[in-house]
């Protein structure tokens, strides 16, 4: 089988592309924005992609002819995808429709990462058949590509997940990994109490792409940590599992900070028909950071 990792040097084509390349029968090519390949260790061949340039995109899937196409490239800072809406559109939906026009080509499957914040978070947690309402411009673009890839008659499966947190190289800091800094350094830090949702290890959600992918699962699937919490009682999670100092952590409300744009507060997401269909169980709050300790110690991140 072919593979196409699209965005393979982010925190979540990292985790993928390792995982793939332990499999014998695949043969992947990995595209991502950035001129070389973070993943030094990787055997499989690396090619720079702008998504947002229809032509390119339409050239590197005309010429590997992948099988399946895993699109994990998006823009991700939902306050800035307010302060650049043109830019957002481009990536998050833009993009999406270049990627379609060339799996048309070649017959490709499309995985396609969304989120939770299609939701308006007033009645969390959702399943796979909630209706969306989103509040922000990021929302409204990952909706957008979600209705993209419903309406192109192409083959897809839709991905939806939420607080991804794990450990990559060079990646952009996550919500774990941002609390673990400040703590460590013993900067205070405010978070909110009235944020809810299920915080998820990037290892479970690569490992369930793999498992669609080997099963030919399509349509929408949720895929998210066990555990339901908000921002605030995770990051004392992480501080007591860290061994941190919790008196570090001010709770506030999302009404305090003065963010641009507006957050799903009582969100979530339910994972049935994934557990169900695919016999995934996905690791709970204690289990996702003492897996993401044990990796920290052994690449040095912090102090053992």
């Amino acid at each position: 089988m072919k593979i196409l990792v699209i965005g393979s040097n982010g925190l979540l084509g990292q985790k993928v592309s390792t995982l793939l390349a332990n499999e014998t029968n695949f043969d992947v090519l990995l595209s991502s924005i950035e001129y070389e390949n973070f993943l030094k260790d990787i055997r499989f061949s690396y090619n720079q992609l702008d998504v947002t340039i229809r032509s390119d995109v339409k050239s590197i899937i005309k010429c590997f002819k992948p099988d399946v196409i895993i699109n994990t490239a998006a823009f991700t800072n939902v306050d800035e995808c307010e302060n650049q809406r043109e830019y957002a559109w481009r990536l998050n939906v833009d993009a999406v429709k270049h990627l379609i026009i060339g799996a048309r080509l070649t017959g490709s499957k499309i995985i396609h990462i969304s989120t939770d914040y299609i939701f308006d978070g007033k009645n969390g947690p959702y399943t796979e058949q909630d209706m969306p309402n989103p509040i922000s411009y990021y929302g409204r673009t990952k909706l957008a590509s979600e209705n993209a890839l419903k309406a192109s008659g192409i083959d897809y499966c839709i991905i939806r997940t939420m607080i991804l947190y794990g450990l990559g190289k060079r990646v952009r800091p996550n919500f774990v990994l941002w609390v673990i800094k400040n703590l460590q350094n013993n900067i205070p830090i405010k978070v909110v109490t009235d944020q809810i949702g299920n915080p998820t290890l990037v290892d479970d959600l690569a490992y369930a792409i793999l498992k669609i992918i080997k099963g030919n699962r399509s349509g929408i699937y949720n895929i998210c940590g066990a555990d339901r919490i908000s921002r605030y009682d995770f990051a004392k999670k992480i501080a007591s599992i860290f061994k941190l100092n919790q008196l570090l952590i001010k709770p506030v409300l999302t009404s305090d900070f003065a963010q641009i744009a507006p957050r799903p507060l009582n969100s979530g997401l339910t994972c049935f028909k994934a557990t169900s269909e695919m016999g995934i169980k996905f690791l709970g709050v204690e289990q996702g950071l003492y897996v993401l300790k044990k990796q920290i110690e052994i690449e040095g991140f912090i102090n053992k």
